[in-house]
């Protein structure tokens, strides 16, 4: 979509999902960047297929796109948007340095912009199951093809000492098949099998 034709709450929405880099709640938008992706705006930026959009209960979950991705680095050499205001003002400014800051290194945008892998454990799982029900680690590492199995078994480590996280062996071992034994993180002295994140 041409840079003219997108309102400034949709290019605050998606270079909001670019600084996150992750998939994000609408209570979690509004909390990093002060509103939702709902209505008109959500509807737009789907049928450009620069944000693709779930249903998750009554609200919505949205990730950039492999366009969006690319309209975003795009817009970091953009002109500033007629009415940004101050803070839209200071926002282009930002990105045009940031804009030179790639173009001299040769890093890429997504080399600036990656979740932590706290985030990318929680948005897997949130993937996979509704808070309180037990994920296999199995299906949630084929959730992250591009976190190092090191940095997950180690958050998961960290994750299973924090209130409402639990990691634990299956009680069936027989019914383990052998992805189950492979993808299994171990700490503790034991292997363990199954995720569940407690709701709230």
């Amino acid at each position: 979509m041409p840079h003219d034709q997108l309102t400034l709450r949709e290019r605050a929405a998606l270079l909001a999902l670019m600084a996150e880099a992750r998939e994000l709640t609408n209570a979690e938008l509004r909390a990093v960047a002060g509103f939702p992706l709902d209505g008109r705006p959500r509807r737009r930026l789907n049928e450009q297929k620069l944000v693709a959009s779930r249903r998750t209960g009554r609200s919505f979950t949205h990730e950039l796109t492999d366009d969006g991705w690319a309209w975003c680095r795009a817009e970091l050499g953009a002109s500033r948007p007629e009415r940004a205001g101050y803070g839209g003002g200071a926002l282009y400014a930002l990105l045009a340095g940031l804009d030179r800051y790639l173009a001299r290194t040769g890093l890429q945008l997504s080399d600036a912009f990656r979740p932590d892998v706290e985030m990318q454990v929680r948005a897997a799982y949130r993937r996979l199951g509704e808070p309180g029900h037990w994920v296999g680690i199995a299906a949630l590492r084929e959730e992250l093809p591009d976190v190092p199995r090191a940095a997950v078994d180690a958050e998961l480590e960290r994750l299973a000492a924090t209130p409402g996280v639990h990691v634990r062996a299956a009680s069936d071992q027989k019914a383990l098949t052998e992805a189950d034994h492979a993808a299994a993180v171990r700490f503790g002295g034991d292997d363990r099998h199954l995720l569940m994140v407690e709701a709230g």
